[in-house]
């Protein structure tokens, strides 16, 4: 992997990282990591997935070197903030409380260099699947770690013939009706909750999708996820904002082994 320059930015947004489970694309996210410098770093939820550890451990090294650069981050000065989300709700029982540097927060007010207010929050609190049915969320959970799964073999199977890197989830969530209005109620529902709180935008991870568009005049933003994307939103010096894919930055897959994670179309 050629060296890439550190780029400096005034904030950090990351979710759905996965940590303890196969699918987390932790080295691409230590590049990631090693190649930026900020001011606040946020972890939108989603962090270390507590649902999946629970089932069997998986905890390599680059996993651990994740959690040591982050908390190396804190120690030099970076201000982290860590909104958990459903697979690491664990750590809501910790709110307010300072881990090495790192604020453990239920949400965040995310004041922007240019002055808007963006409210950040993992997200799953407007899913209806994980706040009403928290079984159908982990069985949905198990299916989209099986959907990945299959999607890795046909991926040997395309690159042996010649062809590029293809995401069935990914097209599962544009093509399929009720993924697509999911996300759409999903987006709506952030959204309409930026508008109560009477701030100009919101900040979400969760449905592993990043995106960043106006709805009824709020601005949406979503990070998206370390597993297949490996995206991040970044805040420039003069408030910008940018959805940055690392892993094509980098010329590589997005996912490049496999794959055992993360959410449901519908959680």
């Amino acid at each position: 992997m050629t060296e890439a320059a550190v780029r400096h930015y005034r904030s950090v947004f990351i979710s759905d990282v996965h940590l303890g489970t196969r699918g987390c694309q932790a080295d691409l996210l230590l590049d990631f990591i090693r190649n930026i410098e900020c001011d606040t770093l946020y972890l939108v939820g989603d962090i270390v997935d507590g649902w999946k550890l629970r089932s069997g451990w998986y905890w390599p090294q680059a996993h651990n070197d994740v959690v040591q650069k982050i908390l190396r981050m804190a120690r030099k000065g970076v201000a982290v903030i860590y909104v958990p989300g459903n697979h690491d709700e664990v750590v809501r029982d910790f709110i307010g409380v300072h881990f090495g540097g790192v604020v453990v927060a239920r949400d965040a007010i995310h004041e922007a260099a240019d002055g808007r207010r963006f409210l950040v929050t993992h997200g799953d609190d407007f899913d209806a699947v994980v706040q009403h049915a928290k079984w159908l969320a982990l069985l949905g959970d198990w299916a989209y770690r099986a959907l990945l799964a299959s999607n890795t073999l046909i991926n040997r199977v395309r690159r042996r013939l010649g062809f590029g890197y293809w995401s069935f989830s990914a097209f599962a969530k544009t093509r399929v009706k009720k993924a697509l209005q999911f996300i759409e109620n999903f987006e709506q529902a952030v959204a309409d909750e930026a508008r109560r709180r009477g701030v100009d935008g919101v900040i979400c991870g969760h449905i592993h999708k990043a995106e960043r568009r106006i709805i009824d005049g709020v601005e949406y933003l979503n990070d998206g996820d370390w597993v297949e994307s490996c995206t991040a939103l970044v805040e420039h010096a003069d408030g910008a904002m940018e959805i940055l894919e690392w892993a094509k930055a980098r010329g590589r897959p997005a996912v490049a082994g496999p794959v055992e994670v993360a959410e449901p179309l519908a959680a």
